[in-house]
């Protein structure tokens, strides 16, 4: 019997995660396991509406009205999360790790009302494993440049995003046995090898 851990996928843009989670899903159906799939900002319908808000190239929000809009998404998928836990595998592209890399490290919003926040929304939901992906700055500006269409958050100046990598490593140190850091700038399919032999230890 499978177990049905929470693993959630996290990195700055271009870092590979959103392919990773695609792949790992795709594995999971071809094993006939039982998962649900997120993305954050977005998962629910409700989610969803927020996530167009919120990636607008016209939209200005200041920090706090993005954290908040964030946060909105994320509690519109509690239930969700909740009602699966223990009966399917949850893999979720971007979560609280996320809100703090890109909120406090990357906008300077305070992170103790980021973390009252999300335990409020969060209570007694647990994520197993983390998958953090890094990425360089050459080859995050190059896989910008091949994307058809950018958002509002492909936009940010190159430091912004530096900052943003370097909260993913410091969120890293602090409890480095529930996660894995994945180089995206190495050999694509060696990280699904390594990405997938994480995944067995931590369904079976």
């Amino acid at each position: 019997m499978s177990k049905k851990p929470i693993i959630v996928f996290e990195g700055i843009e271009c870092s590979g995660k959103s392919y990773h989670v695609n792949n790992v899903a795709y594995y999971l159906k071809k094993k006939k396991l039982k998962f649900i799939q997120i993305r954050e900002p977005g998962g629910n319908k409700n989610s969803e509406i927020i996530r167009k808000l919120i990636l607008n190239n016209k939209a200005t929000f200041n920090k706090n009205t993005d954290l908040l809009l964030y946060l909105s998404a994320r509690s519109e998928n509690i239930e969700l999360i909740k009602n699966n836990i223990g009966k399917k595998i949850i893999l979720i592209d971007r979560f609280i790790d996320s809100t703090i890399a890109y909120q406090h490290y990357g906008m300077g919003v305070d992170i103790k009302l980021i973390k009252m926040i999300n335990n409020f929304l969060l209570k007694d939901i647990k994520v197993t494993f983390t998958f953090i992906n890094l990425v360089n700055q050459k080859n995050m500006k190059k896989r910008l440049k091949e994307r058809n269409k950018l958002n509002r958050y492909d936009k940010f100046k190159n430091i912004f995003y530096k900052r943003v990598q370097e909260g993913f490593l410091k969120i890293f140190k602090q409890n480095s046995q529930r996660y894995m850091k994945i180089d995206s700038n190495l050999d694509i399919i060696q990280n699904k090898k390594i990405i997938l032999n994480k995944i067995d230890d931590l369904i079976y």
